[in-house]
């Protein structure tokens, strides 16, 4: 028999918002691997648990960080609640599943991951981009050397809408709570550390969102240690649907990774050649990556691994967006140094 179904790990979850959701759901359905025994949030929609096998619910995280006989936490609580529950789950001896981002201060997040560490437990950030299965093909063909030496990487992320004002005020900007997605993703591609970031912006779509201090449109420039140049290009609004495109150019050829659409097909006539709009909603267009990243997650605490997407990594992508805003504003780009990362927020 398998035994990862006679032995599943066995999780809780703090957070029980949209993406708090999936993931229960997730594991619920579709991840036999891992066993969900507890949900803990202080505004639980009790009508949405009715429908699920949970064996503990309720508002006190503390009950989770108490039990023994779970073996990891899954964060998917408010950004500000990440790096003192990170702490928890790693004095508990808990592997933790996080949510990006980890936090906005650089040195706090410096000192949550030393904490994670001497504690020896596993902890992975919800990057769950590097896991679609379009980027990652593209990955492996780089990896392969199917396009030869990286030359160029354009990463197109717009989002169908804003958020709300609240968020926008509260989230760190669109450098650190939309751009770091894409950060991230051009580490994974390209397989290189940025050294340098150059952004632009402005606020074209809601004036409010300059009032906030800032913008929902930007264009980034980056330079990788290997010489690849990178632009990644950002809006809040696109008013056909959730826009998510990466192209990777090299000596040898050019690999895409396109828009996914409800649909693959496309209808040509006399008058037009139409094809399905892309998805609108991220939960959508990524449902396949939240299912791999947490098999990817079980897989590390099984076989006692790293996890894909670390610590370090939520790290590196948090010091690149502070760089990026600091550009933004300064009209300046600015030069990597990662060594002294607090020089890069304002």
């Amino acid at each position: 028999m398998d035994s990862q179904r006679e032995n599943p790990i066995c999780v809780g979850i703090i957070g029980a918002g949209r993406i708090g959701k999936l993931h229960a759901e997730n594991i619920i359905r579709h991840i036999p691997q891992i066993s969900l025994k507890t949900v803990a949030d202080i505004n639980l929609d009790t009508n949405w648990l009715k429908a699920l096998p949970v064996a503990v619910t309720g508002d006190d995280v503390q009950c989770i960080f108490n039990d023994s006989t779970i073996d990891a936490i899954l964060i998917c609580s408010p950004a500000p609640s990440h790096l003192p529950l990170i702490i928890q789950a790693a004095v508990a001896g808990k592997h933790i599943f996080c949510e990006k981002p980890l936090a906005l201060d650089i040195a706090a997040i410096q000192q949550a991951l030393a904490v994670v560490e001497q504690a020896q437990v596993i902890l992975q950030v919800g990057f769950n981009r590097r896991f679609d299965p379009n980027f990652a093909k593209v990955k492996h063909v780089i990896a392969e050397g199917g396009i030869g030496a990286l030359h160029i990487i354009h990463i197109t992320s717009r989002d169908p809408e804003p958020p709300s004002h609240d968020y926008i005020a509260s989230s760190g900007g669109i450098f650190l709570d939309m751009s770091i997605h894409d950060f991230d993703m051009a580490r994974f591609l390209v397989g290189s550390e940025i050294t340098e970031v150059y952004a632009t912006g402005a606020a074209l779509i809601d004036p409010t969102i300059a009032q906030l201090g800032d913008v929902d449109t930007a264009v980034i420039q980056l330079t990788f240690a290997n010489g690849t140049l990178g632009i990644i290009d950002n809006s809040r609004q696109a008013v056909y649907g959730y826009d998510q495109r990466v192209e990777v150019f090299g000596s040898q050829g050019k690999m895409l990774a396109h828009n996914v659409s409800a649909t693959q097909t496309e209808l040509s006539t006399a008058n037009a050649v139409t094809r399905d709009l892309p998805m609108h909603c991220f939960l959508d267009r990524y449902q396949a990556s939240y299912l791999a990243e947490l098999r990817s997650f079980c897989h590390a605490i099984r076989h006692k691994q790293a996890a894909a997407v670390d610590g370090q990594d939520g790290l590196m992508a948090v010091i690149i967006g502070h760089a990026a805003k600091k550009s933004c504003q300064s009209h300046q780009p600015i030069q990597m140094d990662y060594e002294h990362p607090e020089q890069h927020s304002i």
